[in-house]
């Protein structure tokens, strides 16, 4: 599913942002990253949804080579990966429905399947009766909510999540940690960079560390 064989990534100016790193993520397996910030948690999410190319060895996600995927099939292979941001990354001036709904019409999905499809995520988000309002009348648990729903709206098979509770407290956590266990039950892949060390030592999931561009397991 997501395979990286002593991958390099150097920056234009010199800096190692992936030093040699080597692992394997399988179909419906739930990870977690963790390490300092600065030690590359972002370059390597990156590269995974092919926003960056590693400068040598081989990074394979989806069966595919990242570094020699075509710039006209990135869209495409995109669409198999959701991703949520620590910052959210909603669009202040929409609806909650109307930012879920993106990935669908950036699809070309007809008006009809994006009702049904965005109704039923935000239905199993607990936001169904919130699909009018604007992110700013939202609480912070509730706008990760939505950035969870437009990540998983298009039923990716890869679900990258970026400090995904960073901005939340204990029990919101818990919360949206629930929502992705419930996802990853229905088989979807998901690969979690965080920094809530007791959230890890209380789950099961295998962790990888991160540490100036080298990750260990």
């Amino acid at each position: 599913m997501i395979s990286f064989s002593h991958a390099y990534k150097i920056f234009s100016n010199g800096y190692h942002g992936l030093r040699n790193v080597s692992f394997e993520i399988q179909k419906s397996e739930f990870v977690f990253l963790t390490g300092p910030s600065g030690a590359g948690k972002t370059t390597l999410f990156r590269m995974i949804s092919a926003f960056d190319r590693p400068t040598s060895g081989r990074v394979t996600v989806l069966d595919q080579d990242v570094a020699g995927l075509d710039n006209d099939k990135v869209p495409l292979f995109r669409r198999n990966i959701g991703v949520i941001y620590q910052d959210f990354r909603l669009l202040r001036d929409r609806s909650v429905f109307d930012n879920v709904s993106m990935p669908l019409i950036v699809r070309g999905d007809s008006p009809a399947s994006i009702e049904h499809r965005v109704r039923e995520i935000l239905e199993q988000v607990g936001l169904d009766q919130r699909q009018d309002s604007l992110p700013e009348e939202l609480s912070g648990g509730e706008q990760q909510r939505v950035a969870i729903a437009r990540a998983l709206v298009h039923h990716p098979e890869i679900l990258v999540a970026d400090e995904p509770t960073g901005n939340l407290d204990t029990h919101m956590s818990g919360e949206i940690f629930k929502l992705l266990e419930s996802f990853n039950a229905q088989g979807t892949t998901v690969f979690v960079a965080t920094h809530d060390s007791e959230l890890i030592r209380k789950k099961p999931y295998r962790v990888l560390q991160i540490q100036a561009g080298e990750v260990r397991a």
